[in-house]
């Protein structure tokens, strides 16, 4: 009896170090996950085919409403092309099968509907969702020149536009601190939104 519960005791152990390992993989200072995912027409791109370039991660679901308010009147509705020629953005959509924001035509209407210029992935596996440990829609990552993590966490300060104190915008300024060759100020902001609808 003392046995098994050792073993079982062991193994609880051993699953919270596999989680602690998996919840830090993709933190502030970590090697970004590589991954290759589908765009919305099919054809397939890899993080590292960027290698060089500071790459932004937005874990996306048009149906949630966190994404809705950020893509149509927040800071997401021209924050890819306020950067565009100086970063690579990327949306990814880790909603499984039947879940909310799920399927290449709902994310087509919202490209459309947003005007976005940027990649849109496809993730139904969750795959690389779970790689980063995305949470939230939106989740950020913000992945410099060398394919480090630099930041991870929420857009903003001011979910469905209201801000506590003065607005702050964590992406920007991640960015602006990379640009001026700067150590990233706040890596870490908590996220905000929806749950990420990984397949269940």
């Amino acid at each position: 009896m003392i046995r098994t519960s050792l073993i079982f005791v062991a193994a609880l152990a051993l699953v919270a170090v596999s989680s602690a390992v998996a919840d830090d993989a993709a933190a502030p200072g970590a090697a970004a996950p590589d991954f290759t995912l589908p765009d919305l027409d099919g054809a397939t791109h890899s993080l590292s085919s960027f290698a060089g370039k500071t790459v932004v991660l937005e874990w996306f679901n048009p149906g949630c409403p966190f994404v809705k308010h950020q893509h149509a009147e927040g800071p997401l509705a021209d924050q890819a092309s306020r950067h565009k020629g100086d970063v690579v953005w990327i949306a990814i959509n880790s909603g499984g099968p039947g879940e909310q924001g799920h399927g290449v035509e709902q994310n087509k209407a919202a490209v459309a509907e947003w005007s976005m210029d940027h990649l849109v992935l496809i993730d139904e596996s969750g795959e690389v969702g779970k790689a980063y440990g995305a949470k939230t829609t939106p989740h950020m990552f913000v992945i410099d020149a060398s394919g480090t993590i630099r930041y991870e966490g929420a857009v903003d300060n001011a979910p469905l536009g209201k801000a506590k104190g003065a607005p702050v915008n964590y992406v920007d300024a991640a960015l602006a601190d990379l640009a001026a060759g700067r150590a990233v100020a706040a890596d870490f902001q908590k996220p905000y939104g929806c749950s990420v609808k990984y397949a269940k």
